[in-house]
């Protein structure tokens, strides 16, 4: 495979990692094999939903959509490092979030039975428009390796550095089977993780071999028809429903909870659904309470009508009873320990769904 300084000596990538021997690549090139993604063309590249549904939907998802939460980049290499160049939109670092977290990368060596992180590419605070960063692995043992995206920033181009001559080939590939799609608030973006990989989808995805999509749309899912009917199109192996906290009130939630299960269900027959509450319940809250309630009547009605394949979780469950005070970063967003917990109790409800086709 051809390096971009190779293909055009005008994009030859400069760089001051301390490596004279770095060669580096487009990820949107093979070997490469991206996940997680939806457009690679037009404007920013990296685009979790098209970018025409996604302005359909609200002005708010359409932003959003270029947040790469959820975006991988697999291959394997025997190269002593891994470097990247990325280039970023300028971002301006939140409060209860990390700079890795928002705007970084993280790095997981793989095997065909588990994921073990193995460094983070920290962008620096007054980082413009790029960053570089660099993670040794001390030897020329051959590797596969999955990069994780930022989860709460866009990523215009992301460059993959080896050392010249280093083998470059295809990653650990997923199942054989379809992603399984979730849907939801910020919660589900990833805030407010420390680093990409500790989001909880992506805990799960390493847990079970399975790829999936992330459309977490922060303050943003509102369970739109538009954005019911996409999702309805797409060809999943389990739909995760967790968007309760966008749903402005209980009476939006009255009107789009059901709906939501009905279209996605109407053209996906077969389809395991997981129908999540939040996980900040409280129980003095009336609110929390009949919001809860919403939830379980869409499932309740859909077991009813002889729905086998519906689940539901109670989000009071989803993070240590014993532990409360240290599984979020302000009484709402999980924080890594929250987003460990919350793997912990989704993902049996996942492999039983799939377990049970």
């Amino acid at each position: 495979m051809k390096s971009i300084g190779d293909i055009d000596k005008n994009l030859k990538i400069e760089n001051n990692l301390g490596q004279d021997d770095i060669v580096f690549y487009d990820v949107k090139n093979e070997p490469f094999s991206l996940y997680g993604i939806a457009e690679l063309n037009g404007g920013t590249p990296y685009k979790r939903m098209p970018f025409e549904v996604a302005k359909k939907v609200s002005e708010g998802v359409q932003a959003l959509s270029i947040h790469t939460a959820g975006v991988r980049v697999r291959f394997s290499t025997n190269s002593s490092y891994i470097a990247i160049k990325a280039y970023i939109p300028p971002f301006t670092l939140m409060s209860h979030m990390t700079a890795v977290g928002q705007a970084g990368f993280d790095l997981y060596e793989d095997s065909t039975h588990s994921s073990v992180y193995a460094g983070s590419f920290l962008p620096p605070i007054d980082a413009v428009d790029s960053f570089e960063s660099i993670i040794q692995m001390g030897d020329n043992k051959q590797r596969s390796f999955t990069i994780n995206f930022p989860l709460y920033n866009g990523v215009n181009e992301l460059y993959v550095g080896i050392e010249d001559g280093a083998t470059l080939e295809r990653g650990i590939e997923y199942l054989p089977i379809p992603p399984i799609v979730y849907y939801g608030s910020s919660i589900t973006q990833g805030g407010c993780a420390s680093r990409p990989g500790n989001a909880y989808q992506s805990i799960i995805a390493r847990k079970n071999h399975i790829d999936y999509i992330n459309l977490g749309f922060s303050g943003n899912a509102k369970a739109e028809i538009e954005m019911a009917e996409y999702i309805a199109s797409l060809k999943m192996s389990v739909f995760v429903s967790d968007y309760d906290h966008n749903s402005p009130t209980v009476d939006t939630l009255k009107e789009t909870h059901s709906r939501l299960y009905h279209i996605v269900r109407e053209k996906n027959p077969d389809l395991p659904i997981i129908l999540i509450t939040k996980p900040d319940f409280k129980r003095a809250s009336l609110v929390d309470i009949m919001r809860r309630d919403v939830i379980h009547t869409t499932y309740i009605d859909g077991i009813k009508t002889g729905d086998k394949n519906l689940y539901y979780i109670d989000g009071e469950s989803l993070f240590d009873k014993d532990n409360l005070d240290c599984s979020t970063v302000d009484n709402c967003h999980p924080n890594d320990f929250g987003f460990v917990h919350m793997a912990k109790v989704i993902q049996p409800v996942i492999a039983a769904a799939l377990n049970s086709k």
